[in-house]
């Protein structure tokens, strides 16, 4: 099943534009999941393993070095 995922990375640090850089950087290179980074949000589409993989294995590092907010929206019905 494909699915598309709104995600919004707040870092909370002094510093907060590398850690989101970082971030970034952590969910692209995987050829499988499309990704269109923006202003506020990052979108990305793919199948709902990889996507759910790649999220999990990003997000945790993160929260665990920085205090971190995510805001994300996972859709079935809206692709890229």
């Amino acid at each position: 099943m494909g699915i598309t995922v709104e995600i919004s990375y707040y870092s909370l640090a002094e510093d907060y534009g590398s850690p989101v850089k970082d971030f970034l950087h952590a969910l692209g290179g995987n050829e499988k999941i499309t990704m269109i980074p923006g202003t506020m949000s990052t979108v990305m589409s793919g199948e709902y393993d990889e996507v759910m993989r790649l999220l999990t294995e990003s997000i945790r590092p993160f929260m665990e070095k920085y205090p971190s907010v995510f805001v994300m929206k996972i859709a079935n019905a809206c692709h890229l």
